[in-house]
């Protein structure tokens, strides 16, 4: 029911819009966006390296309506990657397609991306982009464009994909990207997707993300572990330790402001460990995704408005 009304509410134009203008809104981001402006998440992540914990950022935005404003998105993903080189941070780039022009020119859009994944790949060392998931109506364009730029000499191991553990498509999906080498963020989807083609009870999400993770782990290829779960957390320990696979054969990924404290008890315990940091003006639709993939919390939001 939550999940629902959450999502619902991602979708709310009228609500996105006083929400991301108001002082209240913005307070109550704080906890889960680390700012508005490149150099604030640039700050944020050199603190989560110095505690031990690698990062993805994210500048939030989606469905441009113009090829001004996609140029202008890839623009500051590539000053990110300037200053993630210049400041020597642990840390790789997360970008959403509709952000580079998806609905307005595909060519562009892959024009975009490309350079950015071989800006990354030229980088010393050697940096990463992942191409985030969003609805289903995006869904093969997404994985095709993955598949493509990861074909080109530069993307190879360069460019990543995510896939959602409550699409019915999941499995299907993976066995097309795994052959290629292709590196995939295993997540457990937040958009409202139809019944046909999405599960739509937890139970059944959490058994098809148990048996993702397994493939993906047996893969021999780096990937990414995306759960707050603690229980599907203890279950690939147990899967990699009776699998006899190493701790630096993937990591495990969060998002900034939820489960701090198990982020780093992970990496203490020499796991790795990647935080996904979002940062900018357009963080509305986000913050209730998250709130639907995660009700409890809400209460954290509350305590902010009450606190701030």
């Amino acid at each position: 029911m939550l999940r629902r009304f959450f999502i619902a509410l991602s979708e709310s134009r009228l609500l996105r819009s006083f929400a991301e203008r108001s002082s209240a809104g913005r307070r109550l981001s704080h906890r889960f966006v680390a700012g508005t402006k490149a150099d604030d998440v640039l700050r944020v992540a050199g603190e989560v390296n110095q505690a031990g914990l690698s990062v993805s950022i994210d500048h939030l935005g989606e469905n441009v309506t113009d090829r001004s404003q996609a140029r202008a998105s890839a623009g500051v993903y590539s000053r990110l990657l300037d200053e993630i080189a210049s400041r020597q941070l642990r840390a790789n780039i997360s970008l959403k397609l509709t952000h580079m022009g998806l609905d307005i020119d595909p060519d562009v859009a892959f024009e975009l991306v490309a350079g950015l994944v071989s800006k990354a790949a030229g980088m010393q060392p050697r940096n990463f982009v992942r191409v985030d998931m969003e609805g289903s109506a995006y869904t093969e364009r997404t994985l095709d464009f993955v598949r493509h730029l990861h074909a080109m000499s530069a993307g190879n191991g360069c460019v990543g994909a995510v896939i959602q553990a409550y699409m019915r498509r999941a499995e299907a999906d993976i066995e097309k990207l795994l052959p290629e080498g292709v590196r995939i963020r295993l997540c457990k989807g937040a958009y409202r997707e139809p019944p046909e083609i999405a599960f739509q009870r937890k139970s059944e999400v959490d058994a098809n993300y148990f048996r993702l993770m397994k493939i993906l782990l047996k893969s021999g290829i780096y990937h990414g572990i995306a759960t707050h779960d603690a229980k599907i957390i203890r279950a690939t320990q147990a899967f990699a330790a009776q699998e006899n696979i190493p701790r630096s054969a993937f990591e495990f990924q969060m998002l900034y402001g939820i489960r701090r404290d198990l982020q780093q008890k992970l990496a203490r315990d020499g796991w790795g460990m990647r935080v996904y940091i979002p940062f900018g003006t357009e963080w509305y639709p986000y913050l209730m995704r998250r709130l639907a993939e995660r009700p409890a919390n809400a209460l954290f939001l509350v305590k902010n408005l009450l606190h701030g």
